[in-house]
């Protein structure tokens, strides 16, 4: 620091990469001068180089240790570790831990947690500090807000907000409190004292509230004393808009999420940052933020994820036709923003020769060719590109005379042995396998010499199978449940015949597959009462030849859901359960099938009944279960934020199950007592909108979602009726309703008492163009008695 008079002061600064220019600089002062002399630029930038390269070689420059701890380099490895802090910097700003000590300041606190391996965070409340004080800290708080009661009011405020109001009529209360101030002095009106507040006194602002412990108190310590805010916010820095790429890392400053223990959120505490690593689409959405005891001042952070890169899938990877005929090339692709499609042949751009022979349909997610040719012969690339990225995949055609004695359609039309793209239904009769482009039964599964399908029971004429649930693992088994049998089945799908019985607890009613840990998850009543409910697991469900359910220890579970598995989410690491009569939602490690965490919904008085789940602002959909069944309102959906797991509230006045198409992008919700469906969408930015009301002529049982074949990424809804003969087609982009009639009765509840949908509707996949239900709409297939067990086996 120095002190001149008709002085120039020249400085200069050099940072990275930038060039500056040296230059002497000269100042007086009582007459003195002083003359530094030019550095040399050379020298200076390669001192500057030299420092860049060795901060690029540093391991820990890229590293971030988090709170109480800091980053060295070991000699023997080179890398950097993350180690505790050797020493705090000397500041004193008094926190108490969660512990019941006093530490110096918030360093101290993670520091010591580091050294002693348990978690100790800062607690607002100071009773630590004055341990044995006969003025505890309630009493304190409790004076202070006598003390502000004696005051006299001041009049003025009327004009402002009823907060404003209060705050600055607050101020100028402890600011006539401050200029009488004095530590010895006495409370003279001890009448309107409570007596526990007696041992209180004036000098007891002094202990608590002397921050930097110098025996005085100043403005600044009396406004934090009494909770006055001083700070302000400029009206165009109330909502911060910040732009993210999934995968990248974001950072919030002072986000009030610091003390939630997240596994992908790290407050560093010392500059009030929150840093949100590996973002993803979850993690869209608002952020407040403010300073401790300033809550009435917040400001919003709005996280937009600006772009997830393509990813693309073909349907057929190969096919043959024979000249003449049609071929389609269907291309699949996801990513934010929708990505723009694009198709080459052979490598050159494809230019549609016309509307007859070539034709794009749907924003080029299908390549239609007429009537193919001998030329037509290629490989074609669909490409998928967005602001983020590009990703791209190859369908092969061929054009020849004998396309028909190729061992793909040998295996296909000749000898039938093909086993994808086909439905298979599990009825009274067994197992049916259904061929919906030439709608016919393909074949009847039957039992091996081993194993026998469908055992008589004992009085029971004629024979009749009973199933209740089963899923596709990875296009090689099929898992279906019998519950009067308490065992499931296990389909070979290669072998097309039933390879396995898997012993369960009794009445296993629902399974569903966990593709990210190859397990398939079993839930059963103990008895048609469900009096005795477990929930088993089988591991390694697609591999080894021999599967074996293993039990957990989880009891009274009512039901469970598993996030489900997309092109851009393609894992998953938590299930949720739901016990008997609680209004609680339960997380499990899906790996250690160990509980995380308890999801209260007691404030909300709501049991769960099922739950959805959108991938885009992560958020869940809790049906609550409606106890009164006879009254006209049910209780509202209840929203849970993945990344906090904390309830935001009700989802408007939106009541019933929710349904999520695949992207995530639509939540359908079939409403029973006003005979609507409820379409909400999700934007890029996370804000989750109301966008359609469609009016349903039916009680919708199962709802599934169809690709557009008209436009990209839209989808429609297929609804079927729980009571009566009707299917329901909507267009969610357009709003527009179709019924189908007369489809036939769905199974009554007495035929199919185990839970979910007595009329499931099934569809084929991504490219599916058909759909399967009990009576399905496409063909009928009149012998099939109670087919309410449903699998999609696909090429892709």
């Amino acid at each position: 620091h120095f002190r001149c008079t008709n002085c120039l002061i020249r400085l200069s600064l050099v940072v990275g990469g930038v060039n500056v220019k040296e230059s002497s600089c000269s100042f007086s002062s009582s007459g003195l001068t002083m003359t530094q002399d030019t550095l040399s630029i050379d020298k200076t930038l390669n001192a500057i180089d030299s420092l860049s390269a060795a901060a690029e070689e540093d391991p820990c420059r890229r590293t971030s240790c988090g709170r109480g701890r800091q980053c060295v380099v070991l000699p023997e490895t080179g890398r950097g570790e993350c180690v505790c802090q050797e020493r705090c910097r000397p500041s004193f700003v008094p926190v108490c831990g969660s512990d019941g000590s006093f530490y110096e300041n918030h360093c101290e606190v993670y520091r010591t947690a580091c050294l002693e391996k348990r978690r100790i965070y800062v607690v607002h409340a100071k009773d630590c500090f004055f341990k044995g004080n006969a003025c505890t800290m309630s009493d304190y708080n409790r004076l202070k807000n006598m003390l502000l009661d004696l005051q006299p009011r001041a009049q003025g405020f009327e004009e402002q907000s009823q907060q404003q109001r209060d705050m600055d009529q607050k101020r100028e209360l402890v600011d006539a409190m401050f200029n009488t101030w004095t530590p010895t002095k006495t409370i003279s009106t001890k009448e309107h004292l409570d007596e526990s507040l007696m041992e209180c006194t004036m000098q007891d602002l002094l202990r608590y509230d002397d921050y930097n412990n110098d025996g005085h108190l100043s403005l600044h310590e009396f406004y934090t004393a009494f909770q006055v805010v001083q700070l302000t916010l400029p009206e165009e820095q109330r909502v911060s808009v910040s732009t993210v790429t999934v995968g990248l890392s974001a950072v919030r400053n002072g986000i009030v999420l610091n003390f939630l223990d997240l596994e992908d959120i790290n407050d560093f505490g010392d500059d009030g940052s929150l840093y949100i690593t590996k973002v993803t689409t979850i993690h869209m959405g608002n952020y407040s933020c403010h300073a401790y005891g300033y809550e009435q001042l917040q400001q919003t952070h709005v996280l937009q994820v600006n772009g997830h890169p393509p990813v693309i899938l073909v349907y057929p990877e190969t096919q043959a036709q024979e000249p003449g005929v049609s071929a389609s090339l269907h291309c699949h692709a996801e990513g934010i923003p929708d990505p723009k499609l694009t198709w080459l042949k052979n490598g050159v751009d494809l230019q549609p020769r016309s509307a007859k022979q070539l034709s794009l349909i749907a924003n080029g997610s299908e390549l239609l060719i007429g009537s193919v040719r001998y030329e037509d012969t290629g490989a074609y690339t669909c490409i998928a590109k967005n602001e983020v990225g590009v990703d791209e995949d190859i369908s092969s055609l061929f054009v020849e005379d004998s396309a028909k004695k190729t061992l793909a359609n040998i295996l296909w039309r000749e000898e039938g042995l093909s086993v994808g793209n086909m439905f298979y239904v599990f009825s009274d009769e067994g197992i049916t396998v259904l061929q919906p482009s030439e709608c016919e039964i393909r074949r009847q599964l039957k039992r091996t010499d081993r194993i026998e399908m469908c055992p008589k029971a004992e009085g029971t004429s004629p024979q009749r199978c009973v199933w209740s649930s089963a899923v596709n693992v990875r296009d090689k088994y099929i898992y279906v449940s019998q519950p009067t049998l308490s065992r499931l089945l296990l389909v070979d799908l290669q072998a097309q015949k039933v390879v396995q019985v898997v012993a369960t607890d009794p009445f296993p009613v629902k399974l569903q597959y966990d593709k990210s840990h190859d397990q398939v998850w079993v839930l059963t009543w103990g008895n048609m009462d469900k009096t005795h409910p477990t929930l088993q697991v089988i591991p390694q469900a697609s591999v080894g030849e021999v599967h074996h359910a293993i039990r957990t220890t989880f009891q009274r579970v009512d039901d469970f859901f598993i996030p489900p598995t997309n092109l851009i989410i393609t894992h998953v690491r938590f299930a949720f359960l739901f016990l008997k009569n609680e209004a609680a939602v339960h997380k499990i490690d899906l790996e250690t099938f160990h509980r995380v965490k308890t999801i209260s919904l007691k404030n909300y008085s709501c049991v769960p009944q099922t739950m959805a789940y959108t991938h885009l602002s992560g958020y869940y959909f809790i049906q609550c279960q409606d106890k009164h069944r006879t009254r006209p309102n049910q209780p509202p959906q209840l929203l849970v934020d993945s990344v906090t797991d904390a309830v935001v509230g009700p989802n408007l006045n939106i009541s019933g199950q929710a349904f999520v198409s695949p992207d995530g992008r639509f939540i359908v919700t079939p409403e029973t007592q006003n005979s609507k469906l409820k379409v909400q969408t999700i934007s890029f930015q996370g804000e989750l909108q109301l966008n359609l009301e469609l009016d349903t002529p039916l009680a919708v049982s199962d709802l599934v979602f169809q690709p557009s074949f008209t436009e990209s990424n839209q989808h429609q809804v297929v609804a079927t009726s729980g009571t009566g003969t009707n299917l329901l087609f909507g267009d969610l982009s357009s709003g527009q309703i179709e019924v189908l009639k007369s489809v036939k009765s769905p199974l009554t509840l007495e035929d199919w008492p185990w839970g979910g949908p007595n009329r499931v509707v099934v569809s084929s996949g991504l490219f599916g163009q058909y759909l399967v239900t009990p009576s399905t709409p496409h063909c009928e297939v009149s012998d099939i008695k109670r087919g309410n067990a449903v699998v999609w086996v696909g090429e892709v």
